[in-house]
């Protein structure tokens, strides 16, 4: 097992990205790596992170302005080679099918719930791993 795993964080709100950090600790489950946070505010920012490589999961902010996490999602899915997994935040339920078509592979509402959130970081992370061995 790798010592640590990369998660880059989205937002343009700090107490979000905050939230997330918070929710996931330092290791969202016991079989998957620490990790380490990469926080970002704006989308050249994550663009500039992904292009210099080593980030394990994204965690994406829908709700961001002005380049929402749905839209980056998609935008990083087609110009990132071996694009991370992404989680993304959602402002209500009914916008899941707007995760689908950004092609995310995991969507949680806002605010953040600390083991919903926990859970679906830790599921993309066995992922990542699983695809690196």
């Amino acid at each position: 097992m790798q010592p640590t795993a990369t998660v880059l964080v989205y937002s343009d709100d700090a107490n979000t990205r905050t939230q997330v950090r918070l929710a996931a600790g330092r290791r969202p489950a016991a079989d998957v790596p620490p990790v380490e946070f990469i926080e970002c505010a704006t989308l050249p920012a994550v663009l500039k992170q992904l292009d210099q490589g080593g980030v394990d999961v994204c965690v994406l902010d829908g709700e961001t302005v002005p380049a929402g996490g749905m839209g980056v999602c998609r935008q990083i899915k087609d110009e990132i080679f071996n694009c991370p997994p992404v989680l993304l935040l959602i402002g209500r339920p009914q916008d899941a099918w707007l995760a689908t078509w950004s092609r995310a592979e995991a969507a949680v509402t806002l605010p953040v719930e600390p083991v919903e959130f926990a859970d679906a970081l830790a599921g993309l992370l066995r992922q990542r791993l699983a695809q690196a061995s």
